[in-house]
């Protein structure tokens, strides 16, 4: 869902009809303070928003979701005057900034790799997630086992530094495998990084 955020009736209407047209789902607002006050919103996916509007400004509602922790990418729509402004947005992680009068193919392009980009995002915080998960279940043991996998120590080494027999080690070595959903080390590797060792 695309959440489109200006007090101009005429532009929330068109850019509501032009992300219609394209197949794209779309919800209007007609002020900065009616969208904070409906969040979280678990839809949404982009968020147009208008640098001026009458009460809150587009980069007051900007710095409000920023500390609400909403991640949504923004794209501002703005007047020549306000470039300025836009730019200091983009630094403070906006995703980009439109010129008004823009392009119709231009903003929903935008918004489409806006929402590309959000996806893969998502994506992968929820991998992150999931190894986080899959980590936590590992034992102290465990961990030091992984932990030694990961630097290429062979068996009989990990044996010898963990004073443990290298049967044991087999058995850690396949629990870890088993519990982080890897067939092997380069896997096990690929999936945590060099972070954990």
């Amino acid at each position: 869902m695309i959440h489109i955020v200006d007090d101009e009736e005429a532009i929330r209407d068109s850019l509501g009809f032009l992300f219609a047209s394209r197949g794209l789902a779309s919800r209007c607002w007609p002020s900065g303070e009616a969208f904070l006050a409906a969040q979280p919103l678990e839809d949404c996916s982009c968020i147009i928003l208008d640098v001026r509007m009458g009460d809150l400004s587009g980069p007051e509602v900007f710095d409000r979701l920023l500390a609400q922790e909403v991640r949504a990418p923004v794209i501002f729509l703005t007047g020549h005057a306000d470039v300025p402004i836009a730019v200091e947005a983009l630094k403070a992680g906006a995703f980009d900034f439109l010129e008004k009068p823009f392009n119709d193919n231009q903003i929903v392009d935008l918004a489409l790799c806006a929402i590309e980009r959000f996806n893969a995002t998502k994506a992968e915080d929820a991998a992150r997630r999931d190894i986080a998960a899959r980590l936590a279940t590992l034992s102290p043991r465990e961990e030091e086992v992984m932990r030694l996998m990961l630097t290429g120590e062979l068996n009989k080494q990990m044996a010898d530094r963990l004073n443990i027999a290298v049967r044991t080690v087999e058995v850690h070595r396949g629990r870890v495998l088993a519990k982080m959903g890897a067939r092997n080390g380069l896997e096990l590797a690929a999936m945590v990084g060099t972070d954990n060792k």
